[in-house]
């Protein structure tokens, strides 16, 4: 008896040390990183694409941007974000269609084009996100860098998920916490769906950029879009019926220049019909155009 309260003593010293007990793994565990990998792609394999709105909150040295967020990303690297203001005025007007960048700033009264490259996008999100990467991120999916089978690892954290080291073929290195559903939590691991809850992206010992993805809902996929006219056929959606979650609040950060861009959805669709040129925009009169690239 003496040795039990001891045992029950030193463990509650141990939670009231760290705030929490360490979490045990789910009895089947993965046993391989990329095993996991191909889990979380297949959680998302039925999502084509995502459309909704959501708060934005970006802070930075420069001050503190808030506004509504009208979103629309499809695979492979096709966005579309419209910024609206408390007072309902349009901001910015992001597209890119995997090529083309553009970028209408109604403020500066100007209308930027160039590549459609991380450096291009960030002027919108402020980190530096491949298209890809950020539609991937979008939907609740880390996006993974090229990696030879051996050059990623898988260790279960005390914390409550799994940490994914990877070192990629380009002198890159990434960490992934993926963590069960709660509901899958007792399945064998080949049929777990996955929860991205961080990922952080390293080059060369700088930190590219650290996303943090929370609240997981599930959601449904879009209904066709109908001509309210009855003149156009309607649009079905672009993709199968999905459930899968997504997660409601996303935090982006790049940690050397103290940006910090947060997301909140307030509603959101998998598999939008999409509308021809949804991300292309024409040039509007009274504004100035100007070619940017990662240089400017």
């Amino acid at each position: 008896m003496r040795h039990r309260a001891t045992a029950w003593a030193a463990t509650t010293l141990a939670v009231l040390v760290t705030g929490c007990a360490a979490v045990d793994p789910p009895p089947s565990r993965f046993p391989t990183a990329d095993a996991a990998l191909d889990r979380m792609k297949a959680t998302y394999a039925c999502v084509n694409g995502v459309q909704g709105t959501a708060k934005i909150d970006h802070f930075s040295r420069h001050g503190r941007i808030r506004g509504d967020l009208y979103f629309l990303a499809v695979n492979p690297d096709r966005v579309r974000f419209d910024v609206v203001s408390p007072f309902g005025a349009t901001l910015y007007t992001l597209t890119s269609n995997g090529s083309l960048f553009q970028m209408l700033d109604v403020g500066e009264k100007q209308f930027l084009h160039g590549p459609a490259s991380a450096c291009n996008l960030a002027r919108l999100t402020q980190v530096p996100i491949p298209g890809h990467a950020l539609v991937s991120l979008l939907r609740g999916e880390a996006p993974v860098l090229a990696h030879e089978p051996q050059g990623a690892s898988i260790a279960w954290d005390g914390d409550g998920f799994y940490r994914v080291l990877i070192q990629s073929t380009r002198d890159a290195t990434e960490e992934i916490h993926l963590e069960p559903r709660p509901g899958d939590w007792n399945l064998p691991w080949s049929q777990q769906q996955l929860r991205v809850r961080d990922v952080r992206v390293t080059q060369r010992g700088v930190d590219l950029y650290h996303a943090e993805l929370s609240h997981h809902a599930a959601i449904r996929t879009a209904p066709p879009r109908v001509d309210p006219e009855g003149i156009d056929d309607p649009i079905p959606p672009s993709g199968g019926a999905c459930q899968a979650e997504i997660p409601r609040s996303i935090r982006m950060r790049v940690p050397n220049t103290e940006d910090d861009m947060i997301f909140q959805y307030k509603e959101a669709r998998w598999n939008p019909p999409l509308v021809p040129g949804a991300f292309i925009q024409p040039v509007p009169g009274g504004v100035t155009r100007r070619y940017v690239d990662c240089r400017d």
